[in-house]
């Protein structure tokens, strides 16, 4: 091999290619496993809707579920838990009777907003295109 080239998979890559290697390193099996499992969480539709009603503030669990339509309790009982163990909500309990229970966004929450803002933001922005295209797809059936 000649200069700064390495063999891979019988291949040589130059210093034009070296993206390459870089690449496979952000893809292997412990970062996908990692993307997948955080796409799992941030991806469910319920989880963005509560994210994005926590971001005025500290809230109940009723005023959550008001700003959220369309939740059921069970369901924002289950979004609220994941989003809690994952780091992404405190959960405070006062002693009171009956218990008052709060949630807010921690620092890893607050980092989740800006891009599901820009997620919100493309999807305003390019619903119309993507409209015509299912419905250009849809015509073809």
């Amino acid at each position: 091999m000649a200069g700064n080239e390495s063999k891979q998979g019988g291949t040589f890559l130059g210093d034009t290619n070296k993206f390459v290697s870089i690449e496979t390193s952000l893809h292997s099996d412990t970062n996908c496993r990692a993307v997948a499992e955080t796409l799992s969480r941030i991806g469910d539709k319920w989880t963005v809707l509560v994210v994005y009603a926590l971001r005025d503030g500290t809230l109940r669990y009723s005023e959550i579920r008001r700003a959220v339509s369309g939740i059921s309790q069970r369901m924002l009982t289950l979004t609220l838990k994941g989003l809690e163990r994952d780091g992404i909500v405190d959960r405070t309990v006062y002693p009171t009777i009956p218990p008052c229970v709060e949630y807010k966004l921690t620092d890893l929450g607050w980092s989740l907003l800006v891009p599901l803002q820009m997620l919100f933001q493309w999807a305003v922005d390019w619903q119309f295109l993507m409209r015509q295209a299912r419905e250009k797809f849809d015509a073809k059936k």
